[in-house]
């Protein structure tokens, strides 16, 4: 199955999908060298987004959020694409930066991508291949 959207970040990326169904904060919410996300209280603590495509509404918070994205794609630990309901800038510009395939606006809901399952990322067309 193809999924159309709208591409924010070059690239392709191939892992399984990790979906968070909150808004992340990179700056203190995940760790740049193990890429662990530390946010307290947040569905996906714990889980280590290294590889996956990480599947989330938005971001939120600090502008130095980008700079996290762009440390973890220098550390190995960035995920193999982002997926967002609605791109805003920080995540944008962290994924363009730390060269991390990005898409936002698919034609299904987030929460009816099935979780675990590997897909591919097209950021460059802006498609989903399940």
């Amino acid at each position: 199955m193809i999924l159309n959207g709208r591409g924010i970040s070059r690239g392709v990326g191939t892992g399984p999908l990790l979906i968070g169904p909150d808004p992340i904060s990179f700056l203190s919410g995940v760790d740049p060298e193990t890429g662990i996300v530390t946010e307290k209280g947040h569905p996906l603590e714990g889980k280590d987004i290294t590889g996956s495509v990480l599947t989330f509404d938005y971001g939120k918070g600090s502008t130095v959020g980008s700079y996290i994205l762009y440390a973890l794609s220098r550390s190995g630990h960035a995920p193999a694409a982002i997926i967002n309901t609605e791109a805003e800038t920080i995540i944008a510009v962290g994924a363009i930066m730390g060269k991390i395939p990005m898409v936002d606006r698919l034609t299904l809901k987030l929460n009816e991508l099935p979780p675990g399952k590997t897909v591919h990322v097209n950021g460059t067309d802006g498609t989903v291949t399940i």
